[in-house]
């Protein structure tokens, strides 16, 4: 399994689902030849290098760098964070892609991508689909809703603290995903890209739940209770203005989605992860329990007997 050449995985040091990091982690975990593009050295790069990844690191928006980060590469995989700069790196990857004679890729794209969007990032996202597929590029696209990981960046802190989740979701559903479900799909693609050229995939987890649904599985699984509380999207927006390293672009796109949300325009299910990545998806009830530490704590058997929620 391992003569199929080396992948280039982009973004492969991502942290809010870390698609990237996962898919390049299977791939060398099966044996192939990874070489991992990551926008700083860290801690990420150091544990991809032990693994046998090669390891650049550069920006996506240097034409330079990622031409010669394409050297030698037959397949790539492409993710990048919701920044202002996505049609930039997206032109940059696919003019270097084709100059280097690129066999197939992967691009992480996402639910909401589409003209007409009220989120610049969505319509970015959807031009960014149009540049690669226009490029003679053999592409396939993902499209999932949120990842089961962002439920620790909006929710964790407040269920800790309150047993509350504050979220301008509205009664909307989404079957959040897990990133390393996700992984599963991309490099299962690109190991076998031919079924799946020009194609667009929407990959979810098992179920399509409401805030108020998810609350009841963190009350489960916590055994204690969580509540969901539907905030003002206004409200949301000066919250997350206050915190670290939020963009007015990034900020705009979430209020955007989430307002999406309410619409119900991430109801989606499918059995992409299951079909193409070849196991069920993780259920919101396992990540939890996985991440219990993020959502903590978890009331004792005992004390849930004596006190059901």
């Amino acid at each position: 399994m391992a003569n199929q050449g080396t992948f280039l995985i982009a973004g492969a040091g991502g942290r809010v689902g870390a698609t990237g990091n996962h898919a390049a982690r299977q791939l060398l975990n099966e044996g192939h030849s990874v070489r991992a593009f990551l926008r700083h050295l860290d801690d990420r790069a150091e544990q991809l290098r032990s693994r046998g990844a090669e390891i650049v690191v550069g920006d996506l928006r240097n034409f330079k760098t990622v031409l010669a980060a394409m050297e030698g590469v037959h397949r790539a995989y492409f993710t990048y964070p919701i920044e202002d700069s996505l049609l930039e790196a997206t032109t940059i990857f696919a003019v270097a892609g084709k100059r280097a004679g690129l066999e197939a890729m992967v691009n992480m794209s996402q639910i909401t991508a589409r003209p007409d969007h009220p989120s610049p990032a969505a319509r970015q996202h959807w031009l960014a689909e149009q540049i690669l597929n226009s490029s003679g590029l053999d592409v396939t696209h993902l499209r999932p809703p949120f990842f089961l990981e962002n439920l620790i960046w909006f929710a964790g802190r407040t269920i800790q603290a309150e047993g509350r989740i504050y979220l301008p979701f509205g009664r909307g559903r989404h079957a959040p995903v897990g990133g390393e479900d996700l992984a599963r799909v991309a490099a299962a693609i690109l190991l076998d890209p031919a079924p799946h050229r020009g194609k667009i995939y929407v990959p979810t987890g098992p179920r399509s739940l409401s805030l108020t649904e998810m609350a009841m599985v963190f009350s489960r699984v916590l055994g204690r209770p969580v509540e969901y509380v539907a905030i003002p999207v206004e409200l949301w927006q000066r919250t997350l203005a206050k915190l670290p390293r939020m963009s007015p672009h990034f900020i705009e796109h979430l209020a955007r989605v989430a307002e999406a949300h309410q619409q119900g325009e991430f109801d989606a299910l499918t059995e992409v992860v299951k079909e193409i990545g070849g196991e069920p998806p993780k259920s919101l009830e396992a990540f939890v329990r996985e991440n219990s530490d993020a959502f903590g704590p978890v009331q004792p058997e005992a004390e849930r007997e004596a006190h059901p929620t």
